[in-house]
């Protein structure tokens, strides 16, 4: 089979993201499938994050004559093909091995971002060579400062240029449902643990060829400090010590640009603008960190006010479609990342996932911007609610 018959073959039977969570669902351990898909508390506000985008509604106009949508999109100087790009995402190899490495090759084809989380399961030095300058680093800020610098200046030299400060961990969620499915950090071979290896092969041969998933990025970190095991680290010395004075300190130390990811409030995106941020990330983290906050869409627009144009803004959480996009770039942003499905992609078909939901995305982002009445981004922006 062609690559054009192979794609057109993906296309029929994987017409959306659906499709591929469907699969990618089948194809996972069921730790591995809690931990991708849970929230916390009783997730009502993952929920909201996808509910939220149906109650949008949007007045096409016609007779446009022919259509050519272009989804080239601009963001802090560099020019990408879609506006979209993949986000970080954490414990990525628990959930498809080397899932990292197989984005990575993929936005280098379709010349979209690609962020690598500080809790990853590979490394900047790894992964940073394949994303080259589309590669994003997010940070997830140690309590000590040096070990912060150790870690920016791992990615700087690992050839990352723009760099993600999560601010929306103040302390570890509960993520109930991804507990009681047995997950542990480092995993533990348990009875069930074995039986869901036994089930799901491919998964299981993948990770033994790559060795059971782990921080690797700050694994030495842990085993430094007496042997304690890693996610008792990440939890102890990760994040929850941040603020604005931390945030000004990363700012002044890297010399790239710099993202703050995890804003909600439109006070909060004004200090942004103040430390000097080269973009504002508005996330509620993908609805896995606190259960009574609106969803993501839904607080948009305000920061879209009080941001006024002095600032790029990216947007995340309940992204599914090509038409979420549009509306996300309709309520103001200027760029969007998704996280779940391009690991719903990489699980399902392996390397010809990431590509498939490139495909998918922009093709569902074309198609609706011709179905609206719009060729550019720009007209986007001024469609009529």
């Amino acid at each position: 089979m062609s690559y054009e018959d192979k794609r057109a073959y993906l296309q029929n039977k994987y017409p959306a993201i659906s499709d591929l969570a469907a699969k990618a669902k089948s194809r996972m351990p069921n730790v591995s499938w809690a931990y991708l898909e849970t929230g916390t508390g009783e997730e009502h506000q993952l929920h909201r994050n996808t509910e939220a985008f149906k109650s949008i509604s949007l007045t096409p106009r016609f007779c446009k004559g022919q259509l050519s949508p272009s989804i080239k999109a601009t963001l802090c100087g560099k020019t990408y093909d879609a506006p979209f790009g993949i986000a970080p995402i954490g414990l990525t190899g628990l959930m498809w091995p080397q899932a990292e490495v197989l984005l990575a090759e993929a936005a280098q084809r379709y010349n979209i971002p690609v962020t690598l989380s500080t809790v990853a399961t590979e490394t900047p030095e790894t992964v940073g060579p394949i994303a080259k300058d589309l590669g994003w680093f997010q940070l997830y800020t140690p309590r000590e400062p040096e070990l912060c610098k150790t870690i920016m200046d791992r990615a700087w030299q690992s050839g990352y240029r723009t760099l993600v400060v999560t601010v929306d961990i103040p302390a570890p969620s509960r993520r109930e449902r991804s507990k009681r499915a047995g997950m542990t950090m480092p995993p533990k071979i348990t009875p069930n643990l074995i039986w869901q290896g036994i089930t799901h092969p491919t998964w299981t041969a993948k990770t033994l060829k790559r060795g059971l998933p782990t921080l690797r990025t700050v694994r030495e970190y842990a085993t430094f400090r007496s042997l304690i095991s890693v996610g008792a680290f990440v939890d102890g010395q990760m994040g929850g010590n941040l603020s604005w004075d931390y945030c000004k300190r990363i700012r002044d130390d890297w010399k790239g640009d710099v993202i703050i990811k995890g804003i909600l409030h439109p006070l909060d995106a004004e200090e942004c603008i103040k430390l000097g941020v080269d973009a504002i990330g508005v996330s509620n983290h993908g609805g896995r960190q606190f259960d009574g906050a609106a969803s993501a869409i839904e607080l948009l627009p305000a920061i879209v006010r009080q941001v006024n144009n002095r600032c790029p803004i990216i947007f995340d959480s309940g992204i599914r479609t090509g038409l979420d996009i549009l509306k996300a770039i309709h309520l103001g942003a200027d760029f969007v990342l998704l996280g779940r499905a391009f690991i719903y992609g990489v699980a399902a078909l392996g390397a010809l996932g990431p590509d498939h939901v490139c495909e998918v995305m922009a093709g569902d982002l074309k198609n609706n911007m011709t179905q609206m009445g719009v060729s550019t981004l720009e007209e986007i922006r001024s469609l009529e609610s």
